[in-house]
């Protein structure tokens, strides 16, 4: 499945440069409550097969954008577009949705639920057996199958709602934070459960606070401040426009005391230096001071991370 996966991932990215296999396209995109604006000229889009992802604080407008994707609430200004049709003419089954604030029913067991959601989106009995015991197994639920879903720990009811979100094999995908309150062990299995469904062609539009899994898992995003857009494009385009300012050398020189060429800051990190450049080609002579016959065990020079970029963007000194 994987080299399948990895075909999906070479042409959806060469078709996207053509702009022939867009999935979903928001244009100029706004939603205002009385003088409220939540979302303002929001221009984005979504190749078919991708993950992408939708970020920014909290009230910056990525639950109002998913509910008018879903069509749950009209758009005050602009279009919403899949596969070329307004999103509220597509047949409904095409989507799936796994909203931040959770809700399973309760008293429900496990697998009554996933047949339960299944069977509402029109799917019939013995193809959802199939699907169920797949995922069931998949995200480690064998035992808990026949177990209601009150009794369940937090990451288990999670990955039971999860999997009702995409049951039906859904085109769509909108996970909010689905990442939320999951430990590491299981948001691997939910890492990976995502690449998989994009590997199927499916097409993942998500929310996360957690920087590091939209970096691993997203090619292009969407960054919201206040219903704003501040970056739409490829990850790669925007960690560019930084360059790679992020120095790390592990030495046992004391580089705090010394006077190096275009370092805005030095921090002694664990056993390692990180230095912040101001550009790129500082490099070149940081090492050659630093060198010097002297033994270094690591100099990289990279960009930055998702995370450090966000705090730059929608930081306090951006207010």
């Amino acid at each position: 499945m994987k080299p399948f996966g990895n075909l999906i991932r070479i042409y959806v990215c060469i078709e996207r440069e053509r702009g022939t296999v867009m999935s979903l396209k928001l244009e100029h995109v706004t939603k205002r409550y009385k003088d409220f604006t939540a979302v303002q000229d929001l221009n984005f889009e979504i190749a078919k097969g991708e993950i992408f992802g939708l970020i920014g604080q909290n009230g910056a407008g990525k639950t109002t954008t998913f509910r008018m994707i879903l069509d749950l609430q009209e758009t005050t200004e602009g279009t919403i577009m899949w596969e070329g049709k307004p999103i509220n003419k597509v047949n409904r089954d095409i989507l799936g949705y796994l909203p931040e604030e959770r809700g399973i029913f309760p008293q429900m067991k496990v697998e009554e639920q996933l047949y339960y959601f299944g069977e509402l989106r029109g799917m019939k009995r013995d193809v959802l057996k199939q699907e169920i015991d797949f995922w069931i197994h998949r995200f480690e639920l064998e035992e808990k199958r026949k177990d209601k879903a009150e009794t369940l720990s937090k990451g288990n009811q999670q990955k039971v709602q999860l999997i009702a979100s995409f049951i039906h094999k859904p085109k769509f995908l909108i996970l909010d934070e689905p990442f939320s309150g999951l430990d590491p062990v299981n948001k691997e299995l939910l890492k990976n459960a995502i690449l998989h469904l994009r590997d199927e062609g499916m097409t993942i539009l998500f929310s996360s606070h957690q920087m590091e899994n939209v970096e691993e898992l997203c090619d292009h995003l969407c960054l919201l401040k206040r219903g704003v857009s501040l970056f739409s494009g490829s990850l790669l385009d925007l960690k560019k426009q930084y360059g790679k300012t992020k120095l790390t050398i592990r030495t046992d020189l004391q580089l705090g005391d010394m006077t190096l060429p275009g370092v805005k800051e030095c921090r002694f990190v664990k056993d390692e230096y990180v230095l912040a450049l101001e550009a790129e080609h500082f490099a070149q002579d940081i090492f050659a001071a630093v060198y010097n016959g002297q033994y270094i065990e690591k100099f990289s020079l990279d960009y930055l991370s998702l995370e450090e970029i966000f705090k730059d963007q929608v930081g306090a000194h951006h207010v």
